[in-house]
């Protein structure tokens, strides 16, 4: 101001006596201060044009997706290449998994042993053998039944002495010991239909249980060595080539979902406290036709100094808050993360 103020009086100044006649003077010296006043009012305007504006500046982010496996492997198979595009479901990579494949077929088999044991112990004795103890427990009968009518013939006798005592003692425990037998077999014959003991059924399950689990984690394993993409996104960049040996947890391939792409910008002190989470706001990027609406999903509740990125005459070495807005469903999928944009309040 005080060097505009200098420069005014420097032209407004009279010039030497004699050089020219004074009419002549005076008019160039009017001419001079209706051009510096025009000169003023523009800078002025200009000015006041930038302290009122609701234009904040920002840049387009993006949420990358970061894909990798949680196993190590050499890198057999790359599906997709940089900048392409691709829909959720689609592979995007694949490891080396010959070791993991062998372990999988291994447990499966181990896991189908201890069914088939499991099943074996439930289900008792063989039907050869309930047949056997079936007929065991048949002849035992019959021998009771055959000692039961030979005791009431012995009785008879007994009663009517013609015989002794101790033949009568004979038949009557020979008829005892063949009731006993019938319900021995007959026990037997039960214990072989009921199958195994719980003990036993409870520890061949925990074993089956347990195999299993194996199956199930070599299963998890091999589906691990090949990833696909979750949702439809821009691939981004590869950062493996086939043939490279890939550490566990390293991503291979970095995806963008357009659901992942947002606006960040800067807002200063007094145009901050108009903002709110869920509020709307218009995006007008270089390119794109028609400004984009987005939805403040973030306010920052820190200020920081003006990035340098966004260094210009007006916001340097102030204090500003960051503001993230998201975009609708689609709306963002040919934008790009460091665009920059201009925000303002969207129109109600």
């Amino acid at each position: 101001m005080f060097a505009f103020i200098a420069l005014c009086s420097r032209f407004a100044a009279p010039e030497a006596s004699g050089a020219r006649p004074r009419t002549l003077r005076a008019e160039k010296r009017t001419a001079r201060l209706a051009l510096l006043a025009a000169v003023a009012a523009i800078l002025l305007l200009g000015g006041c044009s930038r302290v009122g504006s609701t234009r904040w500046q920002g840049y387009l982010e993006g949420d990358f997706v970061y894909v990798s496996s949680p196993l190590a492997g050499r890198l057999e198979k790359l599906r997709v290449t940089k900048g392409s595009r691709v829909e959720a479901g689609a592979p995007l990579f694949e490891l080396e998994r010959a070791s993991e494949a062998a372990a999988l077929r291994q447990a499966a088999q181990e896991s189908k042993a201890a069914q088939d044991q499991l099943e074996d112990i439930r289900k008792g004795s063989r039907p050869q053998e309930i047949a056997a103890l079936e007929a065991r427990a048949g002849e035992a009968r019959a021998a009771a039944e055959l000692s039961k009518l030979d005791l009431a013939r012995q009785k008879k006798l007994f009663d009517s002495g013609a015989i002794t005592a101790s033949d009568y003692d004979h038949a009557r425990l020979t008829n005892e010991a063949n009731l006993r037998a019938v319900d021995e077999e007959v026990a037997r014959l039960d214990i072989a239909r009921l199958g195994g003991r719980t003990d036993a059924v409870a520890a061949a399950e925990a074993v089956a249980r347990a195999a299993a689990e194996s199956e199930a984690h070599a299963r998890w394993s091999v589906e691990q060595k090949s990833q696909s993409a979750r949702q439809a996104a821009l691939v981004y960049d590869t950062l493996y080539r086939e043939g490279e040996f890939v550490s566990a947890g390293s991503p291979v391939v970095t995806l963008l979902p357009p659901s992942n792409i947002k606006v960040r910008f800067f807002v200063g002190e007094p145009d901050f406290a108009r903002l709110r989470a869920g509020g709307k706001v218009s995006v007008a990027i270089q390119g794109v036709a028609e400004p984009l609406l987005a939805t403040v999903s973030y306010l920052s509740p820190q200020p920081e100094y003006t990035p340098p990125v966004l260094y210009n005459r007006d916001n340097r070495s102030k204090l500003v808050y960051m503001v993230e807005a998201v975009f609708a469903p689609g709306a963002a999928s040919d934008l790009h993360p460091g665009q920059p944009v201009d925000v303002e309040p969207a129109a109600q």
